[in-house]
């Protein structure tokens, strides 16, 4: 960073005091705290981590000194749970994150489900089954999507990550009220449980030989489920679909 660039010895010292001041206010929460999850404290405790994060970065730009304190981050993380005790009603929001990594077995499958439904009947679309967006409207109009979770690697699919939230609500909702914009306007503080997955939560301490043979043997399964022989390769799409 050039000279210019650099935060003044005062612009330091200023925001030295603003760590200083937001301690204050965070022990004076905590003395007053009203109970385990007081919001005046969440709200202290962020406020104090703004004001050290805004020094130590000054603090670095200026001396290329840091600070002894790592104060978890609470970006990712939700407020205390200020709604109803007694929730009226409840709302499941769910979120699954896949990888297409097998084109042409997710389409070969939604080939399979279309020519299940229709064979070669007037109501089959011809078009449906023949892209991968057509594809994919095809299975999860066929499967729920619990099922889609549990048989991913059928389909040609590999999962990401994945998340579910419960909220609670005073009132349930009146029937199409949310239906154009489902995950609009969530209150992260009525939020009663959420359960995360992510790769980043594994064990990094994974036998790779095992790994492999794993690996080998889901190839065998899904090969067993969609009949293929080894030296059989899908047949090719038609042109025309």
């Amino acid at each position: 960073m050039s000279d210019a660039a650099q935060p003044t010895a005062a612009e330091v010292r200023a925001a030295a005091e603003a760590v200083k001041t937001a301690l204050d206010r965070h022990l004076a929460a905590v003395e007053r705290r009203s109970g385990e999850d007081d919001p005046a404290v969440y709200e202290a405790f962020n406020q104090l981590a703004a004001a050290a994060e805004v020094y130590d970065e000054l603090l670095y730009d200026r001396y290329d000194e840091v600070t002894p304190f790592e104060i978890p981050g609470t970006d990712d993380s939700l407020p205390p749970y200020a709604g109803p005790e007694e929730p009226n009603a409840i709302s499941v929001l769910i979120r699954r994150d896949y990888a297409v990594a097998e084109p042409q077995r997710l389409l070969a499958q939604a080939q399979r489900v279309e020519a299940a439904e229709y064979g070669d009947g007037p109501g089959a679309d011809e078009d449906a089954a023949g892209t991968i967006h057509g594809a994919l409207g095809v299975l999860f109009g066929e499967f729920e999507p619990d099922e889609i979770a549990s048989r991913h690697k059928e389909f040609g699919l590999e999962e990401g990550d994945s998340t579910l939230w419960v909220t609670a609500a005073d009132e349930p909702a009146e029937p199409g009220e949310w239906l154009e914009v489902p995950f609009e306007g969530v209150e992260p503080q009525r939020v009663v449980c959420r359960f995360d997955v992510s790769a980043v939560f594994d064990d990094e301490d994974v036998d790779d030989v095992d790994g492999d043979d794993d690996a080998a043997g889901d190839a065998d399964e899904l090969d067993d489920v969609l009949d293929l022989d080894e030296d059989e390769d899908l047949e090719p799409l038609d042109a025309e679909r």
